[in-house]
């Protein structure tokens, strides 16, 4: 009986766990948090553009390929306000791109909210 709970709460853990875990890099400090030491070791994330456009904040990440082969990618940015909370409009769905080998792209987003002050980008590998 003991093993049988034992097991069920792994499994229960284990299903609330999300599929998000990749690169994550948060605005305020450019720190890069990695979730996956494979694709970390595959990707440089370069120190992010920070703009305006018409009030709302914009944000540009330079992302390099070490590899010589092409990677299927997945990135999300979410936005959150000078208190660090999360502010609406960071519902924005994955979006996916290919990472070709030993190149260079910007990952771009708008904010959708002028309370946007900071961001964090979430940078995963695509199951499609």
């Amino acid at each position: 009986m003991r093993y049988i709970s034992v097991l069920l709460v792994t499994l229960f853990l284990a299903a609330c766990t999300t599929t998000t875990s990749g690169i994550s890099i948060e605005s305020s400090n450019q720190n890069v948090v990695i979730g996956n030491s494979s694709l970390a070791s595959r990707v440089a994330v370069e120190r992010a553009i920070v703009g305006d456009v018409n009030g709302l904040m914009k944000a540009g990440v330079p992302v390099t390929s070490q590899v010589s082969d092409d990677m299927k990618l997945q990135y999300r940015f979410y936005w959150y306000d000078a208190q660090g909370l999360e502010v609406d409009g960071s519902d924005a769905p994955w979006r996916q791109f290919v990472l070709h080998g030993k190149d260079t792209m910007t990952l771009q987003a708008v904010a959708r909210s002028p309370k946007a002050k900071q961001y964090r980008i979430y940078i995963r590998q695509a199951n499609y």
